[in-house]
């Protein structure tokens, strides 16, 4: 009976211990699952081509599992289900426009931000509106929920927030005139600047920065330290910038200098 019980704790002591080091795990089976989102240019999406994933977060779980020394495994994941599967232990790594909140990190564990996007508003060219001052009394489309709702209530309360289900629907409101002014992160409404031909445009000023940061399960401490170190030797070997030129540079439809560099999420 001492026997049977002793076993139980050592086997009970063994599965604590193989889930605390998820990073033995990843160096065992030669892989790291990395969870990015599955249509989102250019972070993450098919090529129409080869209908393969590529993107900006697909490279960046690739070169993350590189410097540790294994495959990537990549996993596709919804907006809603990235902490889910992470949390029930389904990838190992979350690259997928991951913006930090203090909400998010009692969820998981962020790296530190490998990239900050500027939260902009979108206006119609011919609206005479260039400045933040000039959408006073005036109406706001922002996707419900999301940061640049929050920080268009902040930065400019005297204008009238409205929210939609996806950042289309909040596109056409403006279009329709139903708003003047669309609060987005610059790198998603590019494409809604770009492809109307001049007819929108973004104003100057900024809303914030939104801090972007890769994720592990909670309480894997030596899984978080090898992808910050990884992501440090990305850093000063210049194969972050290498991979934000590559999809975000001057020769992109979305021309965002990254302007921010790699930043211990302690800092926000």
């Amino acid at each position: 009976m001492r026997s049977a019980v002793a076993g139980l704790a050592c086997a009970t002591l063994f599965v604590g211990l193989a889930h605390a080091d998820r990073l033995s795990d990843i160096k065992a089976r030669g892989s790291l699952t990395c969870a990015t989102l599955s249509g989102s240019e250019p972070l993450a999406y098919q090529d129409p081509a080869t209908r393969k994933y590529i993107g900006f977060d697909v490279d960046t779980c690739a070169a993350v599992a590189q410097h540790l020394g294994v495959k990537m495994e990549h996993k596709p994941v919804t907006v809603e289900a990235r902490i889910p599967e992470l949390a029930l232990g389904r990838v190992d790594l979350v690259a997928a426009a991951m913006g930090y909140t203090k909400e998010r990190a009692e969820q998981v564990a962020f790296t530190a931000s490998h990239y900050q996007i500027p939260l902009k508003v979108i206006v119609a060219t011919s609206s005479g509106i260039t400045k933040f001052a000039d959408l006073a009394g005036k109406k706001i489309s922002a996707n419900k929920g999301s940061t640049p709702e929050l920080h268009a209530r902040r930065v400019i309360p005297s204008a009238d927030v409205v929210t939609f289900q996806d950042a289309p629907t909040a596109f056409l409101a403006l279009q329709q005139g139903k708003v003047q002014g669309f609060a987005i992160a610059q790198a998603s409404g590019s494409r809604f600047v770009s492809e109307t031909g001049g007819k929108f445009k973004f104003l100057d000023e900024t809303l914030a920065w939104e801090a972007t940061a890769l994720a592990v399960k909670k309480d894997e401490p030596a899984l978080l330290a090898a992808v910050n170190k990884a992501l440090e030797e990305m850093e000063a070997s210049g194969e972050l910038d290498a991979m934000w030129v590559k999809w975000y540079g001057p020769t992109t439809k979305y021309n965002i200098p990254r302007e921010k560099k790699l930043t211990p999420i302690s800092r926000f």
